[in-house]
């Protein structure tokens, strides 16, 4: 049976770090408001009146639904053999998935600094000095923890010498990131040859390439949490 996944329509945003490990692995699922649109979702959402999801995305089978990227990937990890057997492992994957949620929250404040609510151009000051201490301080400190943890294990992957859900969220990351600050991951890239070569792998993936190639994988835009403004990168 398929997995429904909700997430809204025209955006990659989070649903795409739920997306790529579902394409890699080859796992059958349905992207349900990609067919039947927003009001579908809305109105999916209203149907659930106990445990209902506080925000796409979410995974739905057998009547269950599970919210929030970092749970959906544990579950799919332990389901589908994108995590390691071992329970201490399986916890530092995870670990490192909420971390890199901590971390695609604070991409996106950097367009949104003031609030979610408003358009870009109504908070634009704020996100050039948002944009600056983050290119600064936040993106290096983020991105040579993931390199950390990239080097903490033999192998090419992450963990356990196959891939995970982890490692297709790297590579959206750094996907994100090369789209958002072309100019400054130029300059950073060379610190995090392990991100680098997570990135190719999972790029290399059958799966993922026949994904990329398709009209599945929506480009990214001014809508979504990786937007380009020009004037917010810099070397």
């Amino acid at each position: 049976m398929a997995y429904n996944l909700w997430y809204w329509p025209g955006i990659q945003g989070r649903g795409e770090f739920v997306r790529l490990p579902l394409e890699a692995a080859g796992i059958a699922y349905r992207d349900c408001a990609r067919e039947l649109g927003a009001d579908a979702l809305i109105a999916d959402m209203r149907k659930y009146d106990r445990r209902a999801p506080f925000a796409p995305p979410y995974l739905e089978l057998d009547g269950m639904a599970i919210a929030q990227v970092a749970a959906i990937l544990l579950f799919l990890g332990e389901r589908h053999q994108l995590a390691p057997s071992n329970m201490k492992d399986r916890l530092w994957l995870h670990e490192l998935q909420l971390t890199i949620a901590d971390f695609v929250a604070e991409v996106h404040q950097v367009h949104h600094p003031v609030a979610t609510g408003l358009y870009y151009e109504d908070q634009k000051d704020e996100a050039l000095r948002c944009a600056e201490q983050f290119r600064d301080a936040r993106m290096p400190k983020f991105l040579d923890w993931f390199e950390q943890a990239a080097q903490s294990n033999p192998g090419e992957w992450l963990i356990d010498g196959t891939m995970s859900y982890a490692d297709c969220s790297i590579f959206q990351v750094i996907e994100g990131l090369r789209y958002m600050f072309p100019r400054r991951m130029a300059t950073l890239a060379p610190t995090i040859p392990g991100l680098i070569r997570i990135h190719g792998l999972v790029a290399e993936m059958p799966g993922i390439r026949s994904y990329l190639a398709s009209d599945r994988r929506l480009p990214f835009n001014t809508d979504g949490i990786f937007r380009r403004y020009p004037e917010l990168d810099a070397e």
